[in-house]
């Protein structure tokens, strides 16, 4: 199982406000970007998981703001999965401008079914939700 990824983003004019920051709802669709892209580096495939009736929430998140991101920033995010048990997921972010650290955070993400029940994570998740 991969455990890191790093994507390149760069701000778009949009996620910024009247200021000219990146706004902080806009950190949170990043974290999500680099969530699908460490699952998608993996092999899995979200789309192909909740077909199986798999869907990943998030029940846990905590951002910590250092420094402002602004318009057409050429950004890296870093993910970490830091823990993983049978039913829920831990990840760690770093957002950086080159070497200059803008933002961290932590996120847990838990399986649950379509009645949002809990389930047991499949130890092969990214193997069985692989699209061939």
């Amino acid at each position: 199982m991969l455990l890191k990824h790093s994507i390149p983003i760069s701000v778009r004019y949009c996620e910024t406000d009247a200021m000219g920051f990146v706004h902080h709802s806009n950190y949170l669709n990043y974290f999500e970007l680099g969530r699908t892209e460490l699952f998608r580096a993996q092999g899995g495939n979200y789309r192909r998981m909740e077909e199986l009736e798999m869907f990943l929430v998030v029940v846990k998140f905590q951002i910590h703001y250092r420094k402002p991101a602004r318009y057409d920033d050429q950004l890296v995010l870093h993910s970490t999965i830091t823990r993983l048990t049978t039913a829920r997921i831990e990840h760690a972010y770093k957002l950086m401008r080159d070497a200059e650290l803008l933002c961290s955070a932590e996120s847990t993400i838990a399986c649950v079914d379509s009645d949002g029940e809990p389930r047991r994570i499949p130890e092969n998740l990214s193997e069985i939700t692989r699209v061939q």
